[in-house]
């Protein structure tokens, strides 16, 4: 009877039975606003391992008592922990955020996975073209800021994720780049891509010209050429945009897969697809890169993904390769674990073709996964497991961790773009 009455109401309201409503969301969004403190940190001088940055930062997780004690300032983590704070009361904090990333890469010629001179070898998912146009268009700090800014993007650009010998040996195949590490071990390679561990390149990283690597950079491309426009440089335009045509084409040739509707990781090494299907096929949708026919054939090969929390990271693995290879690590970034910066990816990917009936679907369920598990445990955690969202997420290589920022940020900005508008 309750169920009805409350099903009644909200039709009366015009609200979904699936819809959340601000006052649902407000002790969470409270709890939220509260814990940056927590995560913010100033360490403006080198002290021994840990890099001096000049402005505060966000680190991604902070537990009394916990394992992982982070000091650090991570790359994509600081990215997608911003995503709810671009307001006016947060301009100079998140400006300043940026300037670090950029400050490590005019000192060091690379972004370290995180501000520790140990975790120089590798950089993590790039981001930092979207980051600078976002705050451009959002603060408009003015066309010599954007001009300075994206110098510094352009040299990442590069160095780092063009750079054809060591320490940046990863243009690799057909114009297309890699996840890397110096050292050359594909795990630490895989550790660049930030899904560290995944099914997706069956421990062999190096092997791979990965999709949502080349999409960032197809990214990366396109905003090159949008820069250029802003600042009157048409022949940097055209450019920018035929190096981003080329990437295309190369992706669609080698990554697509007309029988699955879905992009694939492809293994330059043994010349074919990879076999896992994962959410990074949803970078390119993100990143602008397909026409209106393959976002729909995107659309529907969401059902791959899509279970009762949101978007596993995966499909289910047919046999879990951590039951049959001995001493294999275990995979985190997979199913049933759904994570926020790929929801965020998916669901914005969605909403640029116009697919707002979809990205609101999948916004709420991951919202409502958050929420539940947070009016029932108090925290929030840095994945969840989407198929059954009241269980725990399936065990990774590193400690499962709470009050995440990623996750705190990305409800956040759901909840502004979903609930609030």
């Amino acid at each position: 009877m309750i169920t009805k009455t409350k099903t009644l109401v909200l039709k009366l309201l015009g609200r979904p039975r699936n819809e959340l409503s601000a006052h649902d969301v407000k002790k969470a969004r409270q709890y939220i606003a509260d814990y940056w403190k927590k995560l913010e940190r100033y360490h403006p001088k080198d002290d021994e391992t840990l890099i001096g940055l000049p402005n505060p930062y966000l680190v991604p997780a902070f537990e009394e008592g916990h394992p992982f004690d982070f000091n650090e300032m991570y790359y994509w983590d600081s990215f997608f922990m911003v995503q709810g704070m671009f307001d006016d009361a947060h301009r100079e904090f998140v400006m300043g955020v940026l300037d670090n990333l950029l400050i490590m890469q005019r000192r060091f010629g690379v972004i370290p996975n995180a501000s520790r001179t140990y975790l120089m070898g590798r950089s993590q998912p790039p981001f930092l073209t979207t980051f600078i146009l976002e705050l451009y268009e959002r603060y408009k700090p003015g066309k010599q800021w954007l001009k300075e800014k994206m110098s510094t993007a352009e040299a990442e650009y590069r160095t780092v994720w063009m750079g054809e010998a060591k320490p940046n040996w990863r243009q690799i195949f057909m114009g297309l780049s890699r996840y890397y590490d110096i050292n050359m071990l594909n795990d630490l390679a895989e550790a660049e891509s930030g899904w560290d561990m995944t099914p997706r390149f069956g421990r062999k990283a190096l092997e791979y010209v990965p999709v949502d690597l080349n999409a960032l950079l197809y990214k990366y491309e396109m905003d090159f050429a949008k820069t250029a426009e802003i600042l009157g440089d048409t022949n940097a335009q055209k450019r920018w945009k035929r190096a981003a045509e080329k990437r295309r084409q190369a992706m669609d040739k080698l990554m697509w897969s007309d029988l699955k509707d879905l992009y694939y990781d492809y293994n330059f090494a043994k010349q074919k697809r990879g076999t896992v299907a994962s959410l990074a096929a949803y970078f390119p949708l993100w990143a602008g890169m397909v026409d209106d026919k393959r976002a729909k054939d995107l659309v529907r090969s969401l059902k791959k993904f899509e279970q009762k929390g949101g978007l596993a990271t995966t499909e289910p693995q047919t046999i879990p390769i951590n039951s049959i290879v001995p001493g294999t690590m275990p995979t985190q970034w997979a199913h049933p674990n759904g994570w926020a910066p790929l929801h965020f990816v998916v669901v914005y990917g969605l909403k640029r073709y116009g697919y707002e009936e979809e990205a609101r679907r999948i916004a709420m369920k991951w919202l409502k996964t958050n929420l539940d598990w947070f009016n029932k445990n108090g925290v929030f955690l840095e994945k969840y497991n989407v198929v059954n969202p009241d269980k725990p997420p399936a065990k990774g290589l590193y400690p499962s961790q709470t009050g995440f920022g990623w996750t705190n940020a990305v409800f956040e900005r759901f909840c502004q773009d979903f609930i609030d508008q």
